[in-house]
């Protein structure tokens, strides 16, 4: 029997070395600009940034605290700070259609420079209107017309009372028209004495007024055309009166923006509008002073000049190089924009001077940073993007209206074309949803920036991680890291990752540490944070959420949860389990316990008959099925039944960790050979035997350690863990300390024979040429006993026949 060798204190060691240090301390290096140990993830973000093509955005994805918002913000503003200032946004008013504003383009600061100008174009329009119209001038030039129309009145309705008086009556006119009185004798006859003359009389005027009432046609007809020429003469008067005063101005804008014919046919539009709203502009304003009367239930009227106004959506004169816009609450209307509504004494109106920009309109023509979480917990926010990257244009539609005021207006404001490469950053398991249930999201986020929450251990990423250190403590200014404190800071970012080799690259927990050590130097007086106070943050760390490690551990101390850590027992070994609460994780050891007996129901898994059991674990205990039947039921069939249980476990259990463990106490129950309890086991097995790598190896240690030093170091206890796990052992002092003194003993090993031989003292035993165990050893009395079960199994059967 050959015992596997135990790993030395050296093994052990997850020192970091200082003497290839290039530095006395953090303060003499640079800081360090990039992101450290993601090659692949930042080869791929460049890749899509630079990627023009539509549907190359990009999507980050990585465990939380790796830094990839900040590192997408950094390489995102280098790319940005070269490239064009994209243009202004506005909306105007659309004359031809109102309820649909216009969305027209200025280069970069020209957008408040139209806005000013139209500002004061209104200004000055209204003031000099009411001059050109308050003057003698103006005046005497409408009288003179005026009074060519009376004029020409008077001439038609003296001739239609000369030719009346010819025929016998007199004219008169009033409100409600001309209508004539007859005359008879010289005398003018009213309304009650004509009803009393003879009918023969009246039918002898009423023939006549017939007659003249078809040259009244005629002259009604004259005098209304004289009328409307006057109005025409007035009106073309006032408009070529109102065009020299407000000409010179709409002319020198129309020269200002003659390069855009959309604000040139904008400003023709305004002069015509305001020809045909003279009235409104020949009114003096209302003073500021004077009392207004203010009715409740009239609403207010917009003037003309109210459609003048221009509504600067995106106003980019002081940005430098494209936009980049971060953002952690991407709404719906926070995305595409919104229209803002007006409440009028229980009315609600609006404008197109009420459209406000969303993300999408700032970010237009570089780049948008949203979190992948963020997006998809606002209603109809993922919908919104992917609408806008698919139509590349944006169209503000608001959301229906839950207020229950009736809208009295509403606005359709033209779509603007977006140019934009947006930026998701998120974890893997939000990328594979919505990669296998979105088929758009394919289709739009064809870039994978896949970050790795590890990286490797080299000297080129320790340097790194330093500059990472002295940057972060000249930004928060802080204490300067010393040489065992940076090697510290590195022995910990192997901790967290649980290898030897690697270090995390989850800066955000780093940097936790950093503050804390920072914290714990200053209360010491130190003049740079040494490896000491590294140390102290961590146990400090530790301690404040370790509570129900301690009150478990208390609890197996004093045997409340029963592990013996001394002597042997059949059928019975000390598992390694792992706790996560999520801030804080432990490892505690678990008594399992297995019963065998003759039957044929295989084992039974008490967690999972009482759904307690995962569905790891339970694939791990139906392997050891398959384990026991090739090694010991080639000759005879398996007649077994067997009980698996965690005992005092009233939780749930998962993983397959603990199945070598549960195969060596079944084997130590057919075999009769007891196991030491003072050995605790994890490892996964396989049909074949084979000792398969677990997680959580260094807490497991750790715990059972922490219970055999509570309880008295005997220097015969230790674990049993795969060999493939010696890289992950990144152990505390303690642990490796008494490891150096022999109290304390890690065994890897490779196979089940292996550690079965560890735990019993005994060999294993293999087949000889006779397909036979060799006597005495353990795999022979397992073979023995579950032969005797095989028989007294047939001989049951024969003696039932």
């Amino acid at each position: 029997m050959s015992i596997p060798r135990e790993l030395t204190y050296q093994e052990l060691e997850n020192k970091c070395d200082t003497a290839s240090f290039p530095f006395s301390n953090t303060s003499k290096l640079g800081t360090y600009e990039g992101i450290i140990g993601q090659e692949r993830a930042a080869k791929a973000m460049k890749f899509g940034l630079k990627m023009k093509t539509r549907g190359y955005n990009i999507y980050m994805a990585g465990p939380t605290g790796t830094g990839k918002t900040s590192f997408a913000r950094q390489l995102v503003n280098e790319i940005a700070i070269n490239q064009k200032v994209p243009d202004d946004w506005c909306y105007i008013y659309n004359f031809n259609k109102p309820n649909q504003p216009m969305a027209i383009n200025l280069p970069a600061g020209m957008g408040k420079v139209f806005q000013k100008d139209m500002e004061e174009f209104v200004k000055t329009i209204k003031q000099e209107i009411v001059n050109a119209f308050d003057n003698e001038k103006y005046e005497k030039e409408k009288e003179e017309i005026l009074d060519e129309y009376e004029s020409t009145r008077d001439e038609l309705l003296a001739k239609l009372s000369q030719d009346a008086e010819a025929q016998g009556f007199k004219v008169n006119t009033g409100s409600s028209g001309i209508y004539f009185l007859p005359i008879i004798e010289g005398k003018t006859l009213s309304e009650e004495e004509f009803e009393n003359l003879d009918d023969d009389i009246k039918d002898q005027i009423d023939e006549k007024t017939n007659i003249l009432q078809q040259d009244t046609l005629e002259i009604i007809r004259k005098l209304k055309n004289n009328e409307k020429e006057t109005k025409k003469k007035v009106a073309e008067w006032e408009s070529r009166i109102a065009l020299l005063a407000i000409g010179v101005q709409v002319n020198d804008l129309k020269e200002k923006y003659s390069k855009y014919s959309d604000i040139v046919d904008y400003l023709e539009n305004i002069q015509q509008d305001i020809l045909n709203n003279l009235d409104e502009f020949k009114e003096e304003e209302i003073s500021e002073e004077q009392p207004q009367l203010i009715i409740p239930w009239m609403q207010k009227e917009e003037t003309p000049l109210h459609k003048y106004k221009v509504n600067v959506l995106v106003d980019n004169s002081n940005l430098k190089g494209a936009p980049v816009i971060v953002d952690f609450n991407p709404s719906y209307s926070n995305l595409i924009g919104k229209i803002e509504y007006e409440n009028e004494f229980g009315s609600v109106s609006t404008d197109y001077t009420k459209i406000k920009p969303g993300l999408f309109h700032l970010a237009n023509g570089g780049y948008m940073i949203l979190q992948a979480k963020d997006v998809l917990s606002n209603p109809q926010a993922y919908e919104a993007i992917t609408r806008v990257l698919k139509t590349k244009k944006i169209t503000i539609e608001n959301m229906k209206d839950q207020t229950g005021v009736v809208t009295v207006s509403a606005i359709k404001p033209q779509s603007i074309p977006v140019d934009i490469k947006v930026i998701l950053v998120g974890s893997s398991s939000i990328y594979h949803l919505l990669y296998e249930y979105e088929e758009e999201f394919r289709k739009l986020f064809k870039v994978k920036a896949d970050f790795d929450e590890e990286m490797e251990k080299s000297n080129e990423n320790i340097l790194k991680l330093a500059s990472f250190i002295g940057g972060f403590c000249k930004k928060e200014n802080t204490l300067h890291f010393d040489k065992s404190g940076v090697a510290s800071v590195v022995e910990y970012a192997s901790w967290l990752v649980e290898d030897q080799r690697k270090m995390s690259t989850r800066f955000n927990d780093i940097c936790e540490i950093l503050c804390e050590a920072c914290m714990w130097a200053e209360c010491d007086n130190a003049k740079y944070v040494k490896a000491k106070h590294v140390k102290q943050a961590i146990k400090e760390k530790n301690y404040r959420n370790d509570r129900l490690d301690k009150k478990l551990l208390d609890m197996l101390n004093e045997g409340t949860l029963m592990i013996d850590t001394d002597g042997r027992e059949v059928g019975q070994i000390n598992g390694l389990t792992v706790m996560d609460m999520g801030d804080y994780s432990f490892g505690k050891p678990a008594r399992i316990t297995a019963s065998t007996y003759i039957g044929e129901s295989g084992i039974v898994n008490i967690e999972r008959e009482v759904e307690l059991s995962g569905t790891s674990h339970s694939k791990g205990v139906l392997i050891l099925n398959g384990y026991i039947g090739q090694k010991y039921a080639q000759d005879f069939p398996l007649s077994l039944s067997a009980s698996l249980c965690f005992e005092q476990l009233y939780g749930g259990i998962d993983g397959d960790s603990a199945s070598s463990a549960e195969l060596y106490a079944i084997l130590s129950s057919l075999s009769e050979v007891p196991l030491k309890q003072y050995i605790a086991v994890t490892g996964s097995v396989n049909q074949k035997g084979e000792i398969q790598p677990v997680g959580g190896v260094t807490h497991k240690i750790e715990g059972f350690f922490e219970l055999c030093k509570l309880r008295g170091l005997n220097g015969k206890q230790g674990v049993i863990i795969p060999y493939q796990n010696i890289k992950n052992l990144v152990l505390n002092d303690d642990v490796v300390n008494a490891v150096r003194k022999k109290q304390f003993h890690i065994y890897p090993v490779k196979t089940i024979d292996e550690g079965i031989e560890l735990l019993t003292d005994m060999e294993a035993g293999v087949k000889g040429a006779d397909g036979k165990y060799k006597e005495g050893t353990i795999n022979y009395l397992v073979s023995k006993k579950l032969e005797r079960f095989a028989l007294a199994v047939l001989n049951s059967g024969n003696h039932k026949k």
